[in-house]
């Protein structure tokens, strides 16, 4: 099972997150949930850096695959803190969108807080 974590700050915004596990939901390489998640999660982090302008920390492993870690700083100018925020809740309802139809694949964690 995929599980997707997401961290606000205090403010309540969108700072953190992490992915872990494995679908399992059909045959390597046709693996239709992973494939979602793989493109909404990385797709996501990529556009943090093309979109807002921001230098996410990623930690992954590269070599097993199921895992990814993105942190955020939001001591930034209000427009990249806009924009992150827009590309992040759009990455969370995704996911619960995923989740929905693929819950025995896919957990979604919406935590409160990494203070």
């Amino acid at each position: 099972m995929i599980t997707a974590s997401f961290y606000r700050d205090r403010e309540g915004n969108l700072n953190h997150y992490r992915i872990t596990g494995h679908a399992n939901s059909g045959v390597y390489g046709q693996d239709i949930v992973c494939a979602a998640v793989s493109a909404t999660t990385i797709g996501t982090t990529n556009s943090l850096k093309d979109l807002a302008g921001l230098e996410p920390v990623v930690e992954s492993d590269q070599t097993n695959g199921g895992y990814l870690d993105v942190t955020i700083s939001l001591h930034v100018d209000q427009e990249k803190v806009l924009i992150s925020q827009v590309l992040l809740e759009n990455l969370l309802g995704t996911l619960q969108s995923i989740q929905k139809n693929y819950s025995n694949y896919l957990i979604v964690k919406n935590d409160t807080s990494t203070d």
